[in-house]
């Protein structure tokens, strides 16, 4: 057979049948390149992985063979469909491969877990998450591919290391909640696994992949992706956390780089169900007048950043953000810095009222590493070095082990309330001392003081 030959596919002509002979020709093992033309201009996927073999690592799609006839017909909304199967999750893995999955009692399978079983995939479900048993479980199965929620694969960077940590056949991770400093230390320990972070949520109607496998991000998107599933990011307030709007009553975009608030169009193709329960609780999310008059968008609650090439990252959830001394704080990005601290095993940053003060100032839970000790004037020196002076948690709260929901992320609400109530907080505090350069012991004294104002924060 002759190299394979190159077609260009109108959009206008994409449709049902032609799924069908692209699925086809996928699980039958054949392959072609396919360029995609609109109005003449030539757009590309990246790096998709179809699951009849190996990943193809090129800008190209593979689609079928060199004999691929492309059927003439109509609906256009099925190039989204397309889009759906080439970076659905069934496509991650190939037949006869392995899927390993943590399992969390009570919970329903996943979409990729239910997409997986359909094509074939063989999946290994625990019943419960093992840090220590992980690795072990992946030799025993054979497994090839490993989906993640939350923190689980800073669990498993936090294990003991062992000689066997790169014995395994895993070449691929996808998931969500993956932080980039998580993710680099992954990799150095257990190999180059590949990392395919994700965006998304149950109730959402637009996700994203980064399928590129860019350190940090949680998606990729293009010209091409966001005609098929639109969205905006905006700015907004965190007084009231609603999208800020010009002269004309239309949401303001956020700038590239900028944080902004997420919200996704809702059309036919792309709806919003809504939430059981009263319809007030559903038309709560949505969103009028966002780039046109008579728009609808469905309002994530995510804030999120978009770079120059369309990688998007995520930034916090809209009530984590909070705001001192004028300036919006990203949890997140607190929590990125405080965890280069080698005696914090784990952190979680959050704002906290001060009586007689406007915002909220920073506090963080921390979890430390086995066998050290907290060190006040080492964190104090880190947190002066890599933070604004806005972003600087003012108090820390160590715990024995930090809250965490069923799908492994950090709880925050309990430790907002409890604030540095030190009548009510029974782990240790400290309080950031400016004076001493170090953050020290937080009294009942000096507890009174902060709450009256003769504290300086």
């Amino acid at each position: 057979m002759n190299g394979p030959q190159q077609r260009k596919v109108d959009l206008d002509n994409f449709s049902r049948s032609l799924l069908e002979t692209l699925n086809g020709q996928r699980l039958g093992g054949h392959f072609c390149d396919v360029t995609v033309r609109i109005r003449e201009a030539s757009l590309r996927a990246h790096r998709c992985v179809l699951a009849a073999g190996s990943p193809f690592f090129q800008d190209k799609l593979l689609l079928g063979h060199s004999g691929l006839r492309v059927p003439p017909v109509v609906p256009a909304q099925t190039v989204r469909q397309l889009v759906e199967f080439l970076y659905s999750g069934s496509l991650v893995v190939a037949q006869g491969e392995a899927l390993q999955q943590g399992f969390v009692p009570g919970t329903e399978l996943s979409t990729h877990s239910e997409q997986d079983l359909d094509s074939g995939v063989t999946c290994v479900l625990a019943p419960k998450f093992s840090a220590s048993g992980f690795w072990d479980d992946c030799r025993q199965h054979g497994v090839t591919v490993i989906q993640y929620v939350g923190e689980i694969l800073r669990y498993l960077c936090n294990t003991p290391q062992r000689p066997e940590d790169r014995t395994h056949k895993v070449r691929l991770a996808i998931g969500n909640g993956l932080r980039a400093e998580v993710w680099e230390t992954f990799q150095r320990r257990f190999g180059p696994i590949r990392i395919w972070e994700m965006y998304g949520s149950t109730e959402g109607n637009v996700g994203f992949i980064n399928y590129p496998g860019r350190c940090g991000a949680q998606g990729k998107t293009s010209c091409f992706l966001r005609m098929l599933s639109p969205f905006e990011l905006v700015q907004y307030s965190l007084e009231t956390e609603e999208p800020l709007r010009d002269g004309q009553g239309l949401c303001i975009p956020a700038r590239p780089g900028e944080a902004g608030l997420l919200l996704t169009q809702v059309l036919r193709h792309q709806p919003f169900l809504g939430y059981r329960g009263p319809r007030e609780l559903s038309e709560k999310k949505l969103v009028k007048n966002v780039r046109r008059p008579n728009d609808l968008y469905y309002n994530t609650g995510d804030v999120l950043a978009m770079d120059h090439e369309g990688f998007l990252y995520f930034r916090d959830r809209l009530g984590d953000t909070f705001r001192w001394k004028g300036e919006n704080v990203s949890t997140r990005e607190v929590e990125g810095v405080l965890s280069a601290v080698d005696f914090l095993q784990e952190v979680n940053v959050y704002g906290v009222p001060v009586p007689g003060c406007e915002g909220k100032v920073g506090m963080a839970a921390v979890q430390l590493v086995p066998g050290q000790a907290f060190d006040g004037q080492r964190l104090y020196q880190h947190v002066r070095t890599s933070l604004p002076g806005y972003a600087a948690p003012h108090f820390i709260r160590i715990q024995d082990a930090l809250e965490i929901t069923g799908t492994f992320k950090l709880v925050k609400s309990r430790l907002v309330r409890e604030g540095f109530n030190v009548s009510v907080v029974a782990d240790p505090l400290f309080v950031l001392d400016n004076q001493a350069q170090a953050f020290r012991p937080l009294t009942p004294d000096i507890y009174r003081a902060v709450c009256e104002g003769a504290w300086r924060l």
